[in-house]
């Protein structure tokens, strides 16, 4: 895939004109696409470490997350020829247009964190 390929979003808006919140907020919905793209932005990463990175998501909605963000541009999914096959997701040209994005969202919630002494608990 490349990033000019026409995407296969369809967005609703009330007047049927070009929403640039909608689009953004549809491109991320999903309970895990953030913290997905989180991850990738700090290295290529195979499915298994993303799962243990992100031990709450089960193995499907995992593969339905990322193939929702390659299908939107967002990441790159490259196939080595090797068997076991091996499978590594980085982010496109696109996704890393997202990093600032990131960024300015971390640093949102590490100041929220500290003045609103958010708290954390050990997941089971």
């Amino acid at each position: 895939m490349t990033d000019r390929e026409e995407c296969e979003l369809t967005i609703e808006t009330t007047d049927g004109e070009v929403c640039p919140v909608r689009t953004a907020q549809k491109i991320f919905e999903g309970k895990w696409k953030l913290i997905i793209l989180y991850y990738l932005s700090l290295k290529p990463t195979r499915f298994n470490e993303l799962q243990k990175l992100i031990p709450n998501i089960s193995h499907g909605v995992l593969s339905l997350q990322l193939k929702e963000l390659e299908k939107t541009f967002m990441i790159n999914r490259k196939v080595y020829n090797e068997i076991p096959p091996k499978v590594e997701y980085s982010l496109s040209k696109t996704g890393e247009k997202f990093i600032p994005a990131m960024n300015i969202l971390t640093d949102f919630g590490k100041e929220y964190i500290i003045t609103h002494n958010v708290k954390f608990i050990k997941s089971e």
